[in-house]
């Protein structure tokens, strides 16, 4: 494996999966956000930077782990299986936790749907650029 691609990939799907997020978590359906301000962490009129870089990096690290189970399964070169991967890590993973926290948490179910439509074009924007650089 080329760690140099590796790296790239890892920091252009970081980047752009920073405005899916933006798109996805913050944009659509904002003002369910603010039917319960009591259930995030920052208040209103408060700084939320330090959470926005947090999630950034948490959001890039699964970028990274992502790619590396795509090419740790054979699928960066096949362009037909990393979308089923990005569906696979997407059911497995992202849809169960967010929607337990939807039946746990005072959270709007369309936050949950657009949370998890958000991870799930994460997992298919790095999976395309892990196509494209590391074959």
């Amino acid at each position: 494996m080329h760690w140099t691609r590796f790296l790239l990939a890892v920091v252009i799907s970081g980047l752009a999966t920073t405005f899916t997020d933006w798109l996805f978590m913050g944009v659509l359906f904002h003002k369910k956000y603010l039917a319960t301000p009591e259930i995030w962490r920052v208040k209103a009129g408060q700084s939320d930077t330090r959470s926005i870089v947090l999630s950034s990096l948490l959001g890039v690290s699964s970028c990274a782990a992502f790619l590396y189970l795509c090419i740790w399964a054979g699928t960066p070169v096949v362009y037909h299986a990393t979308p089923h991967i990005a569906l696979l890590v997407w059911v497995a993973a992202a849809v169960p936790i967010i929607f337990s926290n939807i039946v746990w948490i005072k959270m709007d179910p369309l936050l949950g749907v657009s949370h998890s439509l958000g991870w799930l074009a994460r997992f298919v924007i790095t999976g395309i650029i892990g196509n494209l650089l590391l074959r």
